[in-house]
């Protein structure tokens, strides 16, 4: 534990340089940005300045891409409160209450107890980053190609029993994104694999590119054909005593704090991330809570448990990237993308090469969520004073600034036609409610799981007997195994107690 305090001082000594600080709060307050406008998105705003780091030092470039991923988490709320409009999905639940709250003519106390739950969230899921990444780290160390097909097979499973939504839609949106990551050379024999004879395709679909017509052109399509109505509620500046009152309130309703704060921090370890994390947090508040009836007119637990949930998610979805290689939400999906192109490749063996960059970026996690909190308690009117803008302006600069994103990862035009493509689908997806998350990590994975089986098949001479060998692979795969069938398992138990029920 010494040693482990010892490097975390290390760390925020590190991100606490001039330099490293400076880009510390350039991400920052790009981030709030990113979660203030409708239809960027925080993987989406990570995705496409992604090429601008390619010429900074590795753990800059990372503190850049972190803090505008903690940016994005602060700044959803801010329109979520004050126009009813979620800049980010997690930021959806707090719609529910936040809106209300603002309308009462408490615009500021909603955005205060938004802000402090955030904070509280993130803190719970760095101190999990901080002690626990490293005790995880040294047991991966253990981990054969065998071991770390067992994991990935774990993380899908995960998406499709523990999701909350139709787990044949989830298995639809998994393999989409396998047969998009096998596109291009074959990592073993050299083949190519469904390029129809174009050479374009020969290096396969870049994830950025994917990322950033998924989730950017995705929700631009949508917001066009819907159509984006502000009606914005009057106030939005936090007073002194908005936030004695918020710290009153915290400790009021702690219970939905630290349920939210708990609920947060097991989601992110799991694929998922903030999204789902936050509509748990408020089912549970609001299942728990003996004012029920307020929920959805104002009620500060509707705000607090889901605004924790999502922080302590976003904070602690970086665990699983930087112990195993296994993002925990399409954002540090794309951050780990961003690791590769800096030639770190996520896992246990990150802690032994690169201890500097490692606490260096953990540093940065306490730095950036504490600096953020005070960025966005500072200027919470001025950065929702950008959704005034009409959205026919910001909506075709939204789109070139994707479109210059994709284009400079491979400086290829055709990688904007991509670009188009997966916004087509991204936009297919979202009207047809099937989700986008599984799909992104199947295409950064798929390579990567495909690997380790063919590796761990080698090693064994071609018996699958090898992904479940104990004393590690065979309990991951068992647990897959339960978790997968899940969904059908609880809706048998469902029916037998219906049957039960009348008798």
């Amino acid at each position: 534990m010494a040693e482990n305090f010892h490097s975390l001082m290390m760390g925020i000594s590190v991100s606490m340089q001039p330099y490293n600080f400076m880009i510390a709060m350039i991400g920052l307050v790009l981030g709030v940005i990113v979660g203030v406008l409708p239809g960027l998105g925080g993987a989406n705003g990570v995705a496409i300045l992604i090429p601008l780091t390619v010429a900074m030092q590795p753990i800059s470039g990372i503190i850049l891409l972190a803090s505008i991923y903690w940016g994005a988490l602060y700044g959803g709320s801010i329109t979520s409160i004050l126009f009813n409009i979620p800049g980010e999905p997690w930021s959806v639940a707090t719609t529910f209450d936040g809106y209300p709250m603002a309308k009462k003519g408490h615009a500021g106390k909603a955005l205060v107890l938004s802000f402090f739950s955030h904070f509280v969230g993130a803190v719970l899921g760095v101190i999990m980053l901080s002690f626990f990444a490293p005790l995880i780290a040294a047991f991966a160390l253990r981990f054969g190609p065998a071991e770390i097909f067992s994991v990935m097979v774990l993380t899908f499973s995960a998406f499709v029993g523990l999701s909350g939504k139709d787990p044949y839609k989830t298995l639809v949106s998994i393999f989409i994104g396998f047969i998009l990551a096998a596109v291009g050379m074959d990592i073993v024999t050299g083949q190519l694999r469904m390029t129809f004879g174009s050479i374009d395709l020969m290096g396969g679909f870049n994830f950025i590119v994917a990322v950033i017509g998924l989730f950017g052109l995705g929700e631009i399509f949508l917001t066009v054909e819907e159509g984006l109505k502000l009606e914005a509620t009057e106030g939005g500046r936090v007073t002194f005593k908005d936030m004695a009152w918020g710290v009153k309130e915290l400790i009021i309703e702690w219970k939905a704090l630290l349920l939210g704060c708990l609920i947060g921090c097991w989601m992110g370890l799991k694929p998922g991330g903030a999204t789902p994390a936050s509509f748990m947090a408020y089912g549970f508040a609001k299942q728990s809570s003996k004012k029920s009836d307020e929920f959805g007119h104002g009620a500060s637990a509707g705000i607090i448990a889901p605004e924790a949930a999502a922080h302590g998610a976003g904070t602690s979805a970086a665990l699983p990237m930087i112990t195993l290689g296994i993002p925990g939400s399409p954002t540090m999906a794309v951050i780990m993308g961003g690791l590769m192109i800096f030639g770190l490749l996520p896992g246990p063996m990150l802690f032994v090469e690169h201890p500097d960059f490692v606490w260096g970026f953990i540093g940065s996690c306490w730095i950036g969520n504490f600096i953020g909190l005070l960025v966005v308690l500072a200027f919470a009117p001025l950065f929702a004073a950008v959704l005034k803008i009409r959205f026919a302006i910001i909506m075709p600069i939204i789109v070139y600034v994707c479109a210059i994103g994709a284009y400079a990862v491979n400086n290829r035009v055709i990688d904007i036609y991509y670009m188009i493509g997966f916004g087509v689908v991204g936009y297919l997806f979202k009207k047809l409610d099937y989700p986008l998350a599984p799909l992104v990590l199947a295409l950064v994975l798929g390579d990567m799981a495909e690997s380790a089986l063919r590796q761990a098949l080698l090693i064994s001479g071609g018996s699958p007997l090898v992904l479940f060998a104990p004393p590690i692979a065979l309990p991951i795969m068992v647990a897959a195994g339960l978790i997968f069938f899940w969904p059908t398992v609880s809706g048998l138990i469902k029916k037998a107690r219906m049957k039960v029920g009348p008798g």
